[in-house]
């Protein structure tokens, strides 16, 4: 599994929480699997947004 910087990661929340994307389409736009955005969805969901940029 190839693991991704922090700051690639918070790229992708920060297009997702952009709105008009869907998670597949996101997932195409950044070449990474649908399975990481159901992840960091699930995550931005279950934690406070201000929690979760610290952690990501």
């Amino acid at each position: 599994m190839k693991a991704y910087s922090l700051e690639f990661r918070q790229k992708i929340v920060d297009t997702y929480l952009l709105g008009g994307i869907s998670q597949r389409q996101l997932a195409d736009k950044f070449c990474v699997s649908l399975g990481l955005i159901e992840k960091l969805n699930y995550e931005l969901r279950t934690t406070n947004y201000e929690l979760f940029k610290a952690s990501v």
